[in-house]
């Protein structure tokens, strides 16, 4: 399959209704060598079509396998801090949420193997720099939750992320308040 065919399967793609994020996937499935230029239209940050693309690579990353990515988290984690949309930021944010669960997951899987120090690195500083940042409330949410997962294997990142939720981000809405004070309940215990 070829950018074009891909390019095609993402301009059909109406709205981010559940259906058609699903029927892109499967699409995308099909042919697996598409992911990679999946990743690529992801990071096109000066193009609309990296919403969409966003929008297919989380909804591969959450409901068909995490590992999808994993051969090319070095693309994915080095071009984070690109993104300029929040309509993009938001899937990402999701699928770095789902990076930091499964490595800290007790079960045995890929990521555990596959993200490297570096790519937490990048993932822990794009996340502080979107916390900081004018995002929506779900970037912040995941962001945190990223961030917390992550701060197990930085000792600086769990002082920070506390002293930021408790000074602005538990006043910014109600998403960022819930999250917050179950982090915080996490943090001071």
């Amino acid at each position: 399959m070829s950018t074009n065919f891909l390019t095609s399967v993402l301009d059909d793609i109406q709205n981010a209704a559940r259906i058609n994020r699903n029927k892109a996937a499967n699409i995308v499935l099909e042919s697996p060598e598409l992911i990679e230029e999946l990743i690529a239209m992801t990071f096109e940050v000066n193009h609309k079509r990296s919403i969409k693309a966003a929008w297919v690579l989380e909804w591969i990353c959450t409901h068909h396998d995490l590992d999808y990515l994993l051969p090319h988290l070095d693309i994915f984690c080095t071009q984070l801090h690109q993104l300029q949309f929040d309509s993009a930021i938001r899937p990402c944010a999701k699928i770095c949420e789902q990076l930091a669960k499964a490595y800290n997951a007790k079960k045995q899987n890929l990521t555990k193997t596959s993200l490297k120090d570096a790519h937490i690195d990048l993932i822990i500083t794009t996340g502080f720099d979107w916390l900081l940042g004018q995002h929506k409330a779900a970037v912040k949410a995941y962001t945190m939750t990223s961030l917390y997962e992550l701060g197990k294997h930085r000792a600086w990142v769990h002082p920070e992320l506390k002293h930021l939720i408790a000074s602005s981000l538990i006043h910014e809405n109600k998403a960022c308040m819930a999250r917050g004070r179950h982090l915080l309940a996490l943090l001071n215990s």
